[in-house]
């Protein structure tokens, strides 16, 4: 049967053209998402005064695809507690470090680190997780802390709910991302 001049096939009609522009722009920002970056929101106080409370950022995932997280890198990872969140932490000591906290001052390889960016809101008090180890960091693991340290949910403090075992490490594998520039 013959088709008339002022008929479109499907996908060549208007409709059909914004149809196709808007699977396109879905795939393109699905794509973006899973595996160049991703907008995340920070939900805690646990890496003040670097990110404040409330604010969003980026999660770079490229980087990660180049070279493994770095000493000062600031990454994203599932929490090892089992929990269905994200956390966000910055990476103290890398595979084969040794990492080490005493009266709160953090030790890499019997070298007390220097933490322009840590913050203690309760430097008066002796704390979980303010003396610990000496620990060797694991193959394919990573020592995380938050900034803000004495209000931190982190490798110094991490118990396994079901067994109570100690959770020091996170393993590189299970980093989402690294954390990149931020705003309100």
């Amino acid at each position: 049967m013959p088709t008339r001049p002022h008929d479109h096939p499907p996908l060549t009609s208007p409709a059909g053209r914004w149809l196709r522009i808007v699977f396109v722009a879905v795939l393109c920002a699905w794509l973006v998402r899973a595996f160049v970056a991703e907008s995340i929101y920070n939900a805690s106080a646990s890496m003040e005064k670097t990110l404040p409370e409330g604010a969003h950022a980026v999660l770079d995932k490229i980087t990660l695809r180049l070279r493994s997280p770095r000493r000062g890198d600031i990454v994203v990872f599932p929490s090892p507690l089992g929990e269905a969140k994200d956390m966000i932490k910055r990476v103290i000591a890398v595979e084969g470090d040794t990492v080490e906290i005493r009266k709160k001052t953090v030790f890499i390889n019997g070298l007390a680190l220097e933490e322009p960016y840590a913050r203690h809101t309760r430097a008066g008090e002796q704390l979980a997780g303010d003396d610990l180890g000496p620990l060797l960091v694991p193959m394919d693991g990573l020592f995380v802390l938050g900034d803000n340290r004495d209000e931190s949910n982190d490798s110094s403090v991490w118990m396994d709910p079901k067994t109570g075992e100690r959770i020091y490490f996170i393993q590189i594998r299970s980093v989402k991302g690294l954390l990149r520039g931020f705003f309100h």
